[in-house]
């Protein structure tokens, strides 16, 4: 269940499934006269990455079909009801319990969907949750038995040039693979909006693929494929995928609450830039900058002020406003969170509770948000 973004190029969000390599992966050898194959690792994955087929009717939502005067002069019915029908990617996660992480708008506007696994068997699959602000959904599938589950890697530890490869359902073909490189980390401002930390790679994504896996060398799970980048809606060597590091923290809050409970210390950030991060006595190349900070907040309390310059979270570098949001958005509400600033070239160490926050966009089993502005529904393929 394709979308594309209307840019000069489109960006697409596609039902897909990828694998990415971390960064000690290594070319296949050469040597010894064996013809290099990536089939036995192939083997091994496959069986966790499944097709996902939605089909159902969604009720049109225009304001026009609630006024009683347009309805009798052109004889409509209060509601109208549209058929949606779509394909689309998912990674079997836990065997035991039958959760499948998939792509949010893979499955954004059912409640539940027909799953089939590489061996050919099919199950109705519950939507459990899911998080429009990162596109993510997690599905149990009914009655599942003997499921083999991909095991979750670390996104955190990939580098640019690691191989990976994307396995998914591109077009409603059937399962497919693909593989590529790992071109750049910690993309944003792909037109998305929400939490963007994508990891960008080569490996052939197309539309049918959205939710699939992203797997490294080592046959671990590192990302969910979710969007591409095309001037045609097909593969041009430019996909995203959510890292396996947010999603595994996306799918605890799911499964625990049926939505992901965002929370906030109350300030607003920006990007560090060469004139601002210049004015501190001891230069800070990289960071988020406190644009400003809420009164009586929690961050009001701990003592942090604008003009600072987040540098780590939780010992982790905080190297753009984007990855400190995606930290803040990501900590469960209630919990603690470590930050490091420098403020006039002095070191700061703050520790702040995250409090909760109303968030229209949190994920739901239930609500039926319109696609962002910009965004469009692409015809499933035949």
């Amino acid at each position: 269940m394709p979308i594309s973004f209307k840019m000069p190029a489109i960006l697409a969000m596609i039902c897909t499934v990828g694998l990415t390599a971390p960064s000690f992966a290594q070319i296949p050898e050469l040597g010894r006269g064996k013809v290099p194959t990536l089939a036995p690792l192939v083997r091994e994955i496959t069986p966790s990455v499944v097709n996902i087929a939605v089909h159902g009717r969604v009720k049109e939502d225009n304001p026009l079909y609630r006024d009683p005067l347009f309805r009798e002069y052109f004889d409509t019915p209060k509601q109208f009801e549209r058929e949606i029908q779509g394909v689309g990617s998912g990674a079997i996660v836990d065997g035991e319990h039958g959760y499948v992480l998939t792509a949010n708008h893979v499955v954004a506007q059912i409640s539940t969907a027909q799953v089939t696994t590489k061996d050919g068997r099919r199950f109705v699959a519950k939507l459990v949750g899911r998080d429009p602000a990162t596109d993510l959904a997690v599905l149990r599938l009914q009655g599942a038995q003997t499921l083999k589950a991909i095991p979750m890697g670390d996104s955190d530890s990939l580098e640019v040039g690691d191989f990976v490869i994307a396995v998914g359902n591109p077009f409603g073909l059937g399962q497919t693979v693909t593989s590529g490189l790992v071109s750049a980390l910690g993309r944003t401002g792909v037109g998305k909006q929400g939490y963007e930390d994508f990891i960008q790679t080569d490996a052939a994504i197309n539309p049918g693929n959205s939710g699939g896996a992203l797997v490294n060398m080592q046959g671990e799970l590192v990302g969910i494929n979710t969007a591409i980048f095309s001037t045609g809606g097909g593969n041009v060597g430019i996909g995203f995928a959510v890292p396996i590091n947010i999603a595994r923290r996306v799918m605890a809050q799911i499964v625990e609450y049926g939505h992901v409970r965002r929370g906030r210390i109350g300030v607003s950030v920006k990007d560090l830039t060469p004139a601002i991060g210049a004015t501190q006595a001891a230069e800070v190349m990289e960071g988020a900058l406190i644009a400003d900070v809420s009164r009586g907040s929690a961050a009001d309390r701990g003592g942090l002020q604008k003009g600072d310059v987040v540098v780590a979270a939780d010992g982790a570098p905080i190297r753009s406003a984007a990855r400190l949001r995606n930290k803040l958005g990501l900590t469960p509400v209630g919990e603690r969170i470590q930050l490091t600033v420098k403020r006039q070239g002095a070191i700061h160490n703050v520790s702040l509770e995250v409090a909760p926050v109303t968030d229209t966009t949190r994920a739901t089993s239930t609500s039926r948000e319109p696609p962002r502005s910009g965004w469009r529904l692409a015809q499933p393929p035949e």
